[in-house]
């Protein structure tokens, strides 16, 4: 089978592409420039290069491939998106049709266009399965009362937090929520958390509940998160099983078991 993969930065593309080879998928790759690792051209059968808001030239190479199922993979920073985009003639008439301006709209937006083009995306995880979080505790070490209490009140927060598309994760110490992700990303979320707390624990909540789908910006974790985990003192991490990536699972679980943290996979929310 054919597929395109469009790649942002991070793990996440590199992974896929490698899946693909060993699943004998041929796979064109198309890098955000600003954003893709390198190494995605050795990985795929041909690799093109465009830059935020080449919308006309994403659809000229799709047509010219063949290519009718594509795959979104790795995440590009929401704030490059909205900073750095110098969108075509193409995005820039998507961009005035939006009634609301956040990545939701945007990729939705981007999704029906290729659509109306007989170009479908296609679920990101497809080729990852194996990859998503399990349910139950996935570290050596499970959570303590005062952690559970944490976590459950984080889900609570960014499951409730979810349909206004300001990030996926929350910061939580002593069931208060202390930090919301918006456009800087998990890191610095739990970095600016850190800041706040004198040295109390924190605990951190991944949620999807935001969409049905993961065609698109899929929660993600992995040892560079447990390394920011054990420098900002965060103890424990929830993610939602079956729609959040370990990334490098089986280093990733290594790295928290090292760092006392702990991991749960939770029922993502209906």
């Amino acid at each position: 089978m054919k597929y395109a993969l469009i790649a942002g930065n991070g793990r996440f593309p590199i992974l896929a592409l490698e899946e693909a080879g060993k699943l004998g998928h041929e796979v064109v790759a198309i890098g955000i420039r600003e954003e893709a690792p390198p190494e995605i051209e050795s990985l795929a059968s041909r690799c093109y290069w465009i830059s935020l808001g080449q919308l006309s030239r994403l659809i000229e190479i799709l047509k010219s491939e063949g290519v009718s199922e594509v795959v979104m993979a790795g995440q590009v920073k929401h704030a490059q998106i909205f900073s750095s985009i110098r969108p075509d003639w193409r995005l820039l008439k998507l961009l005035t049709s939006l009634r609301q301006k956040n990545t939701d709209a945007l990729i939705g937006g981007v999704a029906k266009v290729l659509e109306d083009e007989g170009i479908r995306l296609v679920d990101s995880t497809f080729l990852l399965k194996p990859l998503l979080a399990g349910e139950g505790v996935l570290s050596r070490r499970k959570p303590e009362d005062d952690e559970e209490a944490d976590l459950a009140y984080g889900r609570r927060v960014g499951n409730a937090l979810a349909d206004f598309d300001i990030g996926q994760s929350v910061a939580v110490a002593e069931r208060a929520c202390v930090a919301v992700e918006a456009m800087e990303g998990t890191d610095a979320m739990l970095r600016r958390a850190a800041g706040l707390v004198n040295g109390r624990p924190l605990r951190l909540v991944k949620v999807s509940r935001r969409r049905k789908h993961l065609l698109f910006d899929v929660p993600v974790a992995g040892p560079a998160t447990i390394a920011v985990m054990r420098e900002t003192g965060t103890t424990a991490l929830s993610v939602d099983a079956g729609r959040t990536l370990l990334l490098d699972r089986d280093e990733m679980i290594t790295a928290a078991d090292a760092a006392g943290i702990t991991l749960i996979g939770c029922p993502p929310e209906e």
